[in-house]
């Protein structure tokens, strides 16, 4: 499976539908404002994807260039980026897993697999895990538990120490946490949390329903 959502495959009525079903945070709450008719501009330019528009929005220049031919608000096109942007999080390098053995890390990049998203196109399922246990000499759970923070951090918002507290709490892949109760998970979250064993903080259930619902997006499978 791939890393990110395939942007060629949504359009931009499922990003607007997307966007309205959002509980979106303070500073990006205007981009529901007359939406239907901002994507109804940026479609008449022959931008219909969610890769087009990324793509058109990609530099401040084509930015300009779509605020010009489509008469909507640069500061909202760039708001636009943002969130679009965000559905893409950057892949984390191997290193950032502080508790792996350099040797392990070392076997992984030697076979081209730096960070999480090689990893997890290599290692999604179990069958794949098992031949590159095999091929890498990687410790098999060593690879099982990066293999599930790669699937977790798929997801919109969560770093790799979130990561370690969603599969401490027991959900250990973005499937588990699409399907999760946000009150239950919210729950367990703060008790593996508890004493402030990964942050100084708390998690509101708030945060947790965007969680669930950003996770949701995520094509996932079981593995």
């Amino acid at each position: 499976m791939a890393y990110h959502i395939d942007a060629e495959h949504i359009s931009l009525d499922d990003l607007r539908k997307r966007i309205e079903a959002t509980d979106l945070v303070p500073s990006r709450a205007s981009l529901t404002d007359k939406i239907g008719e901002k994507i109804e501009a940026l479609e008449k330019q022959g931008i219909t994807t969610l890769a087009s528009l990324r793509e058109n929005l990609k530099t401040s220049k084509r930015l300009a260039a779509v605020a010009e031919a489509t008469g909507i608000d640069t500061h909202y096109l760039t708001l636009l980026r943002r969130e679009i942007e965000s559905y893409f999080p950057k892949p984390a390098t191997l290193n950032v897993f502080d508790w792996l053995p350099e040797d392990e890390r070392v076997k992984l990049e030697h076979h081209k697999i730096g960070d999480t998203a090689a990893l997890y196109e290599r290692a999604s399922s179990a069958q794949q895990r098992s031949e590159l246990a095999q091929s890498t000499g990687v410790d098999a759970t060593t690879l099982e538990m990066l293999a599930r923070l790669a699937d977790v951090m798929r997801v919109q918002w969560v770093s790799p120490t979130f990561a370690r507290m969603l599969i401490a709490a027991g959900y250990d892949g973005a499937a588990k946490v699409a399907a999760a109760n946000a009150d239950d998970l919210c729950e367990a979250l703060s008790r593996i949390n508890a004493g402030e064993r990964f942050f100084k903080g708390k998690i509101g259930l708030r945060d947790t329903k965007r969680l669930v619902q950003a996770a949701r997006y995520v094509g996932c499978e079981e593995s």
